[in-house]
């Protein structure tokens, strides 16, 4: 986000020097410092656009349409925002004028208050699938309210970018600073964004520190479940219910009862990495971000003394937020990271993913009783054991029950003699999936 105050007067010629302070070895360096953060920023979202573009399972979900629009942001930052901020830093001017600067500055605002957002959105999105029943997120989480967000992403940073920007309001009551700062004693012409005490505030309010409160109560919810969920397996296994009833089967039931196992366990990673990944995303974001938005609430309060020096580490440290999603995606997601390998590697079938292109196995129990389908595994329980489960799953609150709930099976059907009790889940294993 663009702002970017200079120096205070006091210190005005030292940033009016900057091309003297720095040597030609540094500026050099600083170039293609800053040229590989822009270069990697635009080839790691359009990785991630073509990846969803390429890719029919991750298109199935609803939480990629977050991702693709989020990559669309940031790709969006490093083409318009970036080259600009870094052509200003290197060479201590800005060349195009006070309108392209007031252009430059509401598209720095718009387009990094929408990836912030955007990133707010996929935690909600999460926490829908996750903390919730199946067929809550299904009704909450419809074709037409991921276009709302969607839009919501981009129409309200306009709000705090370009409709006040290109009015002056962030600029009230303080015109004089203003002035003093455009132009050096060598009549070089800088592109000065400072913002009076209220702008800042609010500003603040809707691009880092309201998205902050709402990922940090969803990812804490998501964290909560996975614990809950991996302690209702390890209960289950335990008591020895399902295996134990497996066993009775008959001479299939110790290779299902093993499937089980295995199954659960598979979920338990799954639902505990999901929490991690989440928990080092929040950790980036927060890392890039904190920093500039603290600085833009103190700023106006100490009459713009923060140094100009900081106000550039901080602005950059949160463009490489729109660079490193991307490979947080890419490194802590098989699904994506096994996508991007298609892609670099020219579609190597070494990297096909079996569940998506091949055709599965289905196993299944014969016995008494009633049938669970666990993915493609079905196994045998008890009537009186579902129905305890069932109750369990649907007592209290049943739009967002966590406790001992059937939610943790993925694409599971029920049946007591042909009769289907409860639908499939794949919608929310597949969510899950997303993470």
């Amino acid at each position: 986000m663009a702002t970017q105050p200079d120096p205070a007067e006091d210190s005005v010629d030292d940033l009016v020097d900057t091309t003297n302070v720095l040597n030609s070895l540094e500026r050099i360096i600083l170039t293609l410092f800053l040229a590989v953060i822009i270069v990697m920023t635009v080839l790691g979202n359009l990785l991630v656009m073509v990846a969803l573009c390429k890719d029919r399972q991750l298109r199935k979900k609803k939480t990629n349409y977050f991702i693709v629009s989020l990559a669309f942001a940031d790709l969006l930052v490093a083409l318009l925002v970036m080259p600009f901020a870094a052509i200003e830093l290197t060479t201590g001017q800005w060349r195009y004028g006070e309108t392209f600067c007031l252009i430059r500055t509401s598209l720095d605002v718009l387009l990094t208050t929408a990836s912030i957002l955007h990133l707010c959105c996929i935690a909600l999105d999460r926490y829908y699938a996750i903390c919730c029943q199946p067929l809550v997120y299904r009704n909450k989480m419809t074709p037409l309210r991921v276009t709302l967000m969607l839009g919501g992403c981009w129409v309200i940073p306009s709000f705090i970018s370009f409709l006040p920007i290109m009015q002056s309001w962030n600029v009230i009551g303080i015109e004089d600073i203003i002035e003093q700062r455009k132009f050096s004693s060598t009549n070089e012409t800088y592109c000065v964004f400072l913002v009076n005490r209220p702008y800042a505030l609010i500003c603040s309010a809707v691009a880092f520190y309201v998205p902050l409160g709402l990922m940090v109560l969803a990812y804490q919810r998501i964290y909560v479940t996975a614990m809950e969920h991996a302690r209702q397996i390890g209960t289950l296994q335990r008591a020895g219910s399902a295996p134990e009833y497996l066993s009775s089967a008959g001479g299939g039931g110790g290779s299902s009862s093993e499937t089980h196992g295995g199954s659960s366990s598979s979920r338990i990673k799954i639902e505990t990495k999901a929490a991690k990944t989440l928990a080092v995303i929040m950790g980036c974001f927060c890392l890039c971000w904190a920093p500039f938005f603290v600085t833009n609430v103190v700023d106006p309060f100490i009459q713009y003394t923060v140094p100009w020096q900081m106000w550039t580490a901080w602005l950059w440290l949160g463009y490489v937020n729109s660079g490193l999603n991307p490979f947080l995606y890419a490194f802590l997601n098989r699904a994506f990271r096994r996508a991007f390998l298609m892609i670099l590697c020219c579609g190597d079938e070494r990297y096909v993913r079996q569940g998506s292109y091949g055709p599965s196995r289905a196993h299944s129990g014969s016995a008494n009783g009633t049938t669970i389908a666990l993915r493609n595994t079905r196994y045998e329980v008890p009537l009186p054991t579902l129905q305890q489960l069932l109750k369990n799953s649907y007592s209290g609150n049943t739009h967002c029950n966590r406790m001992s709930r059937l939610s943790l099976l993925p694409n599971r059907s029920y049946s007591d003699n042909g009769r289907r009790i409860l639908s499939s889940e794949l919608e929310s294993q597949d969510s899950v999936g997303a993470l």
